[in-house]
């Protein structure tokens, strides 16, 4: 169940947070979002989220200010979801969610996505920072490798994700 929009006797921000981005699909559509994907029909593919689901995610994402909204076809007009300022700021949560999903609740082939600070190739710690460089890593420092839980896709955005990569470097299929 959602919880209330009015927040009436709460003052917490954690509440307000999860009110936009703590339901599963718009989890998913941040992680690909890191992952370079930007454009609607990539993150149906991808994510598989209903497309009225997906819709309504992406528009209260791009309310929020998560999302800024880029034409990229004049006709007809066509669209691409980019993360802004706000939305890269939701790095450490995305990060940090996955390493304790690898931890706790692993998967049977291991890892499937390793992340490593880009400049020292040294894997982040749990909280997203590089244990060599001492430094909290930006998403643009990040690169996304293949772990060996890496099992092939046949979704033309999954194999696109099975070579190393920078996060937020845009997915062509």
């Amino acid at each position: 169940m959602a919880l209330g929009k009015d927040y009436t006797g709460q003052n917490c921000a954690l509440a307000r947070a999860l009110e936009l981005v703590g339901e599963r699909w718009t989890m998913l559509i941040l992680r690909d979002a890191f992952y370079g994907v930007r454009r609607y029909k990539d993150f149906h593919s991808h994510v598989g989220a209903p497309r009225a689901v997906l819709a309504e995610r992406l528009q209260a994402l791009t309310e929020a200010g998560v999302f800024e909204k880029r034409q990229y076809q004049d006709a007809p007009p066509r669209y691409e979801y980019v993360l802004t300022d706000a939305g890269e700021c939701l790095w450490p949560a995305v990060h940090t969610l996955s390493r304790w999903g690898d931890e706790f609740i692993p998967y049977d082939g291991g890892v499937r996505r390793a992340f490593v600070h880009a400049d020292c190739g040294e894997r982040l710690d749990a909280v997203g920072n590089c244990p060599s460089c001492r430094l909290a890593v930006p998403p643009r420092e990040v690169e996304m490798r293949p772990g060996p839980g890496t099992e092939r896709d046949s979704n033309e955005v999954g194999r696109a994700l099975q070579e190393p990569r920078r996060l937020l470097t845009p997915v062509t299929p």
